[in-house]
């Protein structure tokens, strides 16, 4: 399913000079269009694959699957300059999907810990409060059930995630929070993942796409760009074109480094 079918500008940018809309990406022609579930962004550290997917989840008023929730997250200050400036086009808009940089999931970690903690003191505080009144056991039970009851996803979701290696806690994530009919924004899902587990997070990308959702992907890696079924943009053109898997430099380079590392180094390394 494709809710989102392109990005662009509102504005020409070439007159701006705050970051990021002063990026060469940003141009007067800047448009992105969407045709396949998933699409990758590649290019260079600094072409601005990051600073568009914080500035989209911004505009989509995605979940940010991080430390702080999207209002409250000061890293995104300048996503939202950017967000100001994008036009959605949407053939349907769905509330369902997040945003993740994989930089952050030990903060997002932390962040179920500390509401799971901060619902089981609700709930502690409440049941005194309604003792020392002399409500009834069930006025209790009632008032206490339902905080109780989110305090305990919040700790089986938790505890699935502590009790991982990180790319184990990684996936987890992935395979159970990933739910048909949403858009999913990640910057470097591969970051803690081994080349088998970046296979493995293929086979939950394209689940989760063939039972309608939709992926935007910031990606430096070969293994996940060679997805089949994927528009592939890059950045490193102004404006972004589509390329196919074999153009890519970071394909073939990393093509030519394995075909004979050895002698790759001496070269480099003289």
């Amino acid at each position: 399913m494709i809710f989102l079918k392109a990005i662009s500008l509102k504005t020409a940018s070439q007159a701006a000079t705050s970051f990021p809309l002063n990026l060469p990406l940003f141009g007067p022609d800047f448009r992105l269009e969407f045709d396949t579930p998933v699409t990758f962004l590649v290019g260079e550290n600094g072409t601005g694959k990051s600073s568009l997917l914080e500035g989209l989840a911004v505009a989509s008023q995605r979940v940010v699957a991080g430390a702080d929730e999207l209002a409250h997250d000061s890293s995104l200050a300048s996503a939202r300059l950017l967000a100001d400036q994008l036009r959605l086009s949407w053939s349907r808009k769905t509330g369902r999907g997040f945003f993740l940089r994989a930089e952050d999931f030990f903060g997002y970690c932390r962040r179920l810990s500390q509401m799971h903690h901060d619902l089981a003191k609700e709930a502690s505080q409440l049941a005194n409060n309604y003792s020392q009144q002399g409500r009834s056991d069930l006025a209790l039970k009632l008032a206490v059930g339902a905080i109780r009851g989110q305090a305990s996803q919040l700790h089986e979701q938790y505890e699935a995630l502590e009790h991982r290696s990180h790319g184990e806690s990684y996936l987890h994530f992935f395979s159970h929070r990933i739910v048909a009919g949403g858009l999913y924004l990640l910057d470097e899902p591969e970051t803690p993942l081994s080349p088998q587990n970046q296979l493995t997070f293929m086979v939950v990308l394209h689940a989760a796409a063939q039972a309608g959702s939709q992926f935007i992907i910031a990606t430096h890696s070969p293994i996940l760009m060679a997805y089949p079924y994927a528009t592939i943009y890059s950045l490193d053109t102004v404006p972004p074109q589509v390329v196919k898997y074999d153009q890519l430099e970071h394909v073939n380079l990393t093509r030519r480094f394995l075909n004979n590392p050895a002698a790759y180094l001496e070269g480099l390394l003289r």
